[in-house]
């Protein structure tokens, strides 16, 4: 093992603040954790050639499906579009740009929330086994599934992230004509298409700017 004195280390301001960073207290991972889920990630825009998997999807998967939502239910599901003919179908139901997007992406899935999520409520949340019963209004219900859906949403795009893709999240087209489309059954209400793939230097639009923490954050 090889000793650095304390001359030999670079202690200049730039590294300082870089090494605090690193081992801020105030975050439980590091800072290169932080910059591939938060910091350095944005809604990608093209991709490389290089596809994506649904082996890769199901790792993914496996991380989010741990994310919190109300009474653990869990009433996101994904369609992940693969076929020429699936693609082209969804691409048809797309608004302006996001033809374009849908078409040329490694893979694109579609979000919807399950109306029916509480059938699953006595294996997942067995606290509630009269679900049947206690969500009987489907409007209350599918209010209550778009909720958690779009929470799991959320998980996804880091689950996504953190397997090293990036994520180009859409809600421009036809969600009725995409819904028929892929969830025929009618009991689904589709929120999101997002396309994925690996991401090359030219992918990104230039970082918009964020609210302060000041600005969005009170104390009561």
């Amino acid at each position: 093992m090889v000793e650095l004195s304390m001359t030999e280390l670079d202690l200049s301001p730039q590294n300082l603040a870089a090494y605090e960073r690193e081992f801020s207290p105030a975050l439980a991972v590091s800072d290169e954790v932080a910059d591939l889920l938060f910091r350095n990630a944005r809604t990608a825009y093209s991709y490389s050639d290089e596809p994506v998997t649904a082996e890769q999807l199901r790792q993914v998967y496996e991380l989010v499906k741990w994310g919190p939502t109300a009474m653990n239910s869990q009433p996101l599901r994904i369609v992940l579009v693969q076929s020429p003919e699936a693609r082209a179908k969804l691409v048809e139901q797309m608004a302006g740009g996001n033809k374009d997007r849908t078409l040329a992406a490694p893979l694109v899935a579609v979000l919807a929330a399950d109306v029916d999520f509480h059938e699953e409520l006595p294996r997942v949340f067995p606290a509630v086994p009269n679900a049947r019963e206690k969500f009987s209004d489907e409007q209350a219900r599918a209010a209550m599934a778009h909720t958690s859906a779009v929470l799991q949403a959320g998980y996804f795009i880091l689950g996504v992230r953190a397997a090293g893709l990036a994520a180009g999240p859409m809600a421009g087209f036809d969600a009725e004509a995409i819904a028929a489309e892929f969830f025929p059954d009618g009991r689904h209400r589709v929120f999101l298409v997002v396309t994925l793939g690996r991401v090359h230097e030219e992918s990104y639009r230039p970082r918009q700017p964020r609210l302060d923490f000041d600005e969005v954050v009170t104390t009561a």
